[in-house]
C-alpha cells in the first residue's frame, strides 16, 4: 500500500518515488535525446553491416568472423568495466558526447587510411577494437541517461518506442548500406576501399547525433567531486551489489545464456546464407541486405507491440518466454532449405528480439538506484560483449567443420535446457518472485528476495 511504500531517507525526509515530480519539459527532452541517437545510430549501423558484409564475402571464414567478434566486443568489455563508473561519477551527456566523437574521428581516420591504398586486414580489426571501446564508454551512460529524464511509469513504454526507433534505422540502415555498398563495390572493384564512403557518412551521423545531445539539459547523478570514495572501490561496490542482488545477478546470467547460445551462432547466419543460397557477389549483398530487413522489421514491429499491448505484461514472463522462443526459432533457421523460409525465421528472431530486451532493461532501470544504474549496465555490458564473442570462439570454428545448421540446431536444443535450468533452479524462483515488487522500486525487490532466501 501506499502508506507502506514510505520511508524515511538518512536525512530523515520521505522516499523519492512517492515525492517526485516529472521533471520539466521531459517529452521534449527524450525526443531530442532520441532523435540524436537515432541519427548517430544509424551511421553506426551502416559501417557495422558493410564491414560485416564485406568479411564475410571476401573470405567465407567462420575463423575470420570468430577474430571479428573477438575484435568488435572484447575491447567493449574491458573499457566497460570504468565506463559503468564513470557514468554513475560524470555528467552521462558528456560521456556519450566524447565516446561518439572518439568513435567518429577513429573512422575518419581510417577512410583516410583506405584512402591512400592501405586495406589490410589489421587496419579494419584495429579500426573495429577502437570503436567497441568507445561502445564501452558509450552504451552503459545511455543505459542510465534514459530513466535520468523519463518519469519512471514512462520507462517501459519509452523504452518500447526506443526499441522501434532502432529497430526502424536497423531496417533502413541495411537497405542504405547494401545500395551503398554495391555501387561503391562496383566502383573499387570489390575492395575493402568499397567501405570508404560508408566511412564518411558515418563521421557525418556522429556530428549531428552530438549537436542534437548538446542541447538536452543532464546533471550529473553524482560529481566525481563529491565521490567520497575512489574509481576502484566504486568498482569493488558495483561488483558487491550485483553480487548480493539475487535479482540482477540472476538477469545478468541469463543475458549471457542468450548472448552464448542464441547471438553468437545467429551471428554466423550471413555465412550460411552465403554458403547455402550463393548467389553471386552483387546478389549475396542484395540478400545479406534483406536478411538484416527482415530482422529489422521483425525488431520493430516487436517494439511497437511491446510499446501498446504488451507495456503492463509481467517482466519476467516476457523474458522467460522469449528466451524460449529464441530456441525454437534458431532451430527452425536451422531447418531452413528454403532462402525465403530462411528470411521468415529471421524476422521471427527480430520480432522476438524486444520481448527480451525491452522488459530486461526497464526491469533494471526500475529495480536498481539511479547512482548504481552506471556500474550496473556497465557490468551488463561486459556479459553482453564477453558472452557473444566466447560463443563465436566455439561456433565459429567449427563452422568450417561442421554445417551451421547443424550448429543453429544444436544451439536451440541448448538454449531450451539451459534456460528451463534458469528458471527452475532456486535463483531463478527468487527473481520472478521479485518480478511483482519491481514497481514498488528497489527496496521492495530485495525485500522479497530477502523472504525467498528464508527457510
Amino acid at each position: 500500500m501506499a502508506g507502506e511504500r514510505q520511508s524515511d531517507d538518512a536525512d530523515g525526509g520521505i522516499d523519492v518515488s512517492m515525492t517526485a515530480v516529472d521533471p520539466p519539459h521531459w517529452l521534449a527532452n527524450v525526443i531530442l535525446f532520441l532523435s540524436g541517437q537515432t541519427v548517430s545510430l544509424f551511421g553506426s549501423m551502416l559501417v557495422q553491416y558493410t564491414v560485416f558484409w564485406y568479411l564475410t564475402i571476401t573470405y567465407q571464414s567462420g575463423f575470420i568472423m570468430t577474430l571479428a567478434a573477438l575484435f568488435g566486443f572484447l575491447p567493449q568489455a574491458v573499457v566497460s568495466i570504468f565506463g559503468g563508473v564513470w557514468a554513475d561519477r560524470h555528467n552521462r551527456k558528456y560521456l556519450i558526447m566524447g565516446a561518439d566523437a572518439a568513435i567518429a574521428l577513429t573512422t575518419l581516420g581510417l577512410a583516410i587510411i583506405m584512402i591512400t591504398g592501405v586495406d589490410d586486414l589489421w587496419v579494419i580489426f584495429a579500426a573495429m577494437a577502437i570503436r567497441s571501446a568507445g561502445a564501452g564508454i558509450q552504451s552503459p551512460a545511455v543505459s542510465a541517461l534514459i530513466p535520468q529524464i523519463v518519469p519512471t511509469r514512462n520507462l517501459m513504454r519509452v523504452n518500447g518506442v526506443n526499441g522501434s526507433i532502432q529497430s526502424a534505422m536497423a531496417l533502413l540502415a541495411p537497405a542504405v548500406g547494401g545500395a551503398v555498398y554495391a555501387w561503391a563495390s562496383i566502383a573499387y572493384g570489390g575492395t575493402a576501399a568499397s567501405l570508404i564512403p560508408i566511412f564518411f557518412i558515418d563521421v557525418v551521423t556522429a556530428v549531428i547525433g552530438i549537436g542534437l545531445l548538446a542541447f538536452v539539459p543532464v546533471q550529473a547523478v553524482r560529481t566525481a567531486g563529491e565521490a567520497r570514495t575512489g574509481y576502484f572501490a566504486d568498482l569493488v561496490d558495483g561488483v558487491r551489489y550485483i553480487a548480493h542482488h539475487a535479482f540482477v545477478r540472476w538477469l545478468l546470467v541469463v543475458f549471457a545464456i542468450i548472448f552464448v547460445l542464441t547471438v553468437a551462432p545467429s551471428n554466423l547466419t550471413p555465412l550460411m546464407l552465403v554458403r547455402s543460397f550463393p548467389a553471386g557477389d552483387t546478389q549475396d549483398v542484395v540478400n545479406l541486405a534483406v536478411l538484416e530487413i527482415s530482422f529489422s522489421v521483425g525488431m520493430m514491429l516487436g517494439g511497437i507491440l511491446i510499446a501498446t499491448f504488451f507495456a503492463k505484461r509481467s517482466r519476467i514472463g516476457l523474458i522467460v518466454v522469449s528466451s524460449l522462443v529464441f530456441g525454437v526459432l534458431s532451430i527452425g533457421l536451422g531447418l531452413s532449405s528454403n532462402i525465403w523460409v530462411f528470411f521468415a525465421f529471421m524476422f521471427l528472431v527480430g520480432l522476438a528480439v524486444p520481448f527480451f530486451s525491452t522488459p530486461s532493461m526497464t526491469l533494471l532501470q526500475e529495480t536498481v538506484e539511479p547512482e548504481r544504474q552506471g556500474r550496473v549496465f556497465g557490468f551488463l555490458g561486459i556479459v553482453m560483449a564477453v558472452a557473444m564473442p566466447f560463443g563465436m570462439v566455439v561456433f565459429g570454428p567449427l563452422a568450417d567443420i561442421v554445417s551451421i545448421e547443424v550448429l543453429l540446431i544444436a544451439a536451440g536444443i541448448l538454449t531450451f535446457v539451459v534456460i528451463g535450468a534458469a528458471v527452475w533452479l532456486p535463483a531463478g524462483r527468487r527473481a520472478i518472485t521479485a518480478a511483482g515488487a519491481a514497481s514498488a522500486g528497489p527496496a521492495a525487490v530485495e525485500a522479497v528476495m530477502e523472504r525467498a532466501d528464508r527457510p
